[in-house]
């Protein structure tokens, strides 16, 4: 049976999960990327949790193609509820969600952490995820950004401990914006062009004082900034 193959995306969030770790996939995705990460010899058991029996049914149909029914289990569940301390989770991924119910998602169930490493890709609202994670006693070891199709991805990788982020690190990744990588500046330039041509709307309909076209502009000044550090 040939190997499972991933999509840049998830092959990007598998190369970020630690080795040899037991690892749960919460919203899994037909549990790919678990079945992935045991095939190459990375973890050993994965948990797989989905909140729907279509999501679940999938999950199952690709670990019994695969034949690894005996090391991922597929569990229907909403979030994190698919798992329990007595699982010994260390790595919990979460991907391809907005970032709201990401933070929802680790919020709803934070009395089963801290876990060893948490690898995170939310498709929106990253600068939530980074607050709850401060909030919440993790420190952001890792980030990565992944270009598929038209669509850029930011990947967030956390373990235990403390950390303080500037306003700016929320927004932008307080690696991301260091690194500027060319997914990176892609990315907020192609922000800065959509907040522009709002504020010329705004600036041709005259309104020029109304609060909203003061919030973009102060938008567009900060990623001009951050861009010419």
């Amino acid at each position: 049976m040939p190997q499972v193959k991933l999509s840049p995306r998830l092959e990007a969030v598998a190369n970020l999960v630690d080795a040899k770790k037991r690892v749960a996939d919460i919203g899994s995705d037909h549990a790919y990327l678990a079945t992935y990460l045991v095939e190459q010899g990375k973890v050993a058991q994965a948990i797989v949790g989905e909140v729907a029996f279509g999501p679940l049914d999938n999950a199952k149909h690709t670990v019994a193609t695969q034949g690894l029914g005996s090391q991922i289990d597929c569990r229907l569940a909403d979030g994190l509820a698919a798992v329990s301390k007595e699982d010994g989770v260390e790595t919990v991924v979460i991907a391809g969600m907005g970032g709201l119910l990401i933070k929802k998602i680790l919020n709803d169930q934070k009395q089963l952490g801290p876990f060893s490493q948490l690898v995170l890709q939310p498709n929106t609202d990253q600068d939530a995820v980074r607050a709850w994670l401060v909030e919440n006693g993790y420190a952001i070891v890792k980030e990565q950004m992944v270009e598929e199709g038209e669509h850029r991805y930011e990947i967030i990788v956390a373990e235990p401990g403390k950390q303080t982020l500037s306003a700016d690190d929320l927004t932008f990744g307080p690696f991301l914006r260091k690194e500027q990588g060319h997914i990176f500046l892609q990315k907020w330039q192609h922000e800065q062009k959509r907040l522009q041509l709002v504020l010329d709307r705004l600036k041709e309909a005259g309104q020029v004082d109304n609060p909203k076209y003061h919030q973009v502009s102060e938008k567009v000044k900060k990623i001009q900034e951050v861009l010419s550090a």
